[in-house]
C-alpha cells in the first residue's frame, strides 16, 4: 500500500511540474521592434502565429507616429524620439494592413504595417 500511494504522490508531482512550465511557456510574447520613420514602418511586414501573444515595440524616429490594426482592436502612439509597446494575441489568421494612426505629413495614408498570421 505504501508503494501505491508513494506512485501516486510521485505521478502528482510529475503532472504539476509539467503544467506549469507549459503555462510558463506561453506567457512570454514574442516581441516585434518596429521603426517608424517618414513614410514607412520597417520592418514594412512581420509573421507571427495565432493564439501567440505578440507584443509591438514601436519607436518613433523623427515625428508623432502610431500603428493601428482594426482587426485586432489594437492602437499605440509615439511621440518623436519615444518608445512604446502593446501585448495582444492574434485570434484569426490571415494577412492585415495596419496604417499610421497619427497624421505625420503627405505619405501619412501610403505608411502600412503589414501583420501576416499564420495557423
Amino acid at each position: 500500500m505504501k508503494l501505491k500511494s508513494l506512485f501516486v504522490v510521485c505521478l502528482f508531482a510529475s503532472a504539476s511540474l509539467f503544467l506549469s512550465h507549459e503555462v510558463g511557456a506561453q506567457a512570454a510574447p514574442q516581441k516585434i521592434q518596429i521603426i517608424a520613420e517618414r513614410f514607412d514602418f520597417a520592418p514594412g511586414e512581420v509573421t507571427v502565429k495565432k493564439g501567440v501573444p505578440v507584443t509591438i515595440v514601436l519607436t518613433s524616429k523623427d515625428v508623432p507616429h502610431g500603428v493601428k490594426f482594426k482587426d485586432f482592436n489594437v492602437v499605440l502612439d509615439v511621440k518623436k524620439g519615444e518608445t512604446k509597446e502593446v501585448t495582444f494575441t492574434p485570434d484569426k489568421a490571415g494577412t492585415f494592413v495596419g496604417q499610421c494612426s497619427v497624421f505625420c505629413g503627405s505619405g501619412h495614408g501610403a505608411m502600412k504595417l503589414t501583420l501576416h498570421v499564420t495557423e
